[in-house]
């Protein structure tokens, strides 16, 4: 069973508002590499960097790369660029990291997801993470419809 909260730690939450804030008006995007929760407690038994192990329904982000939003429209859409997506992905991968899923902004907001984005939703049971103004929240994709998640920082 997927992981139910995401731990953001608070220097990648800030780095993500400052990236909101400089690419506005256009929606910056990217991806969200990290470890993996698991609803059983099986996975990812480690510590959060501060010696408690987290052994819940928890996806631990450690970073957010980003990607060129390379969208016709990106002051209304978002859309990664394949190639440096394909390389995050990759990059996280040889680095035994797992990539929980992606992140984009709505640099007016709402920090909901959009019709257009549960359009484009492809990624099933990965995080989409959307930056707005005044927050961060997180969705998992169902492949059906967004399941919110509770995003913890620390």
């Amino acid at each position: 069973m997927p992981a139910d909260r995401l731990l953001l730690p608070a220097a990648v939450r800030d780095a993500l508002h400052e990236r909101r804030a400089a690419g506005a008006p256009a929606e910056v995007c990217g991806v969200l590499v990290g470890d993996v929760g698991d609803a059983d407690g099986a996975a990812n038994a480690d510590s959060g960097g501060d010696g408690v192990a987290e052994t819940d329904a928890t996806d631990r982000v450690a970073e957010a790369v980003p990607v060129p939003n390379v969208a016709d429209d990106p002051e209304r859409r978002y859309e990664l660029d394949p190639a440096e997506t394909v390389a995050a992905i990759e990059d996280a991968e040889t680095r035994g990291r797992d990539v929980i899923g992606f992140y984009h902004s709505h640099p007016r907001g709402p920090a909901a997801p959009s019709d257009t984005d549960r359009e484009r939703a492809t990624w099933t049971g990965s995080v989409y993470a959307i930056v707005a103004p005044e927050e961060v929240v997180a969705y998992r994709w169902t492949g059906e419809s967004f399941q919110p998640l509770r995003v913890e920082t620390r």
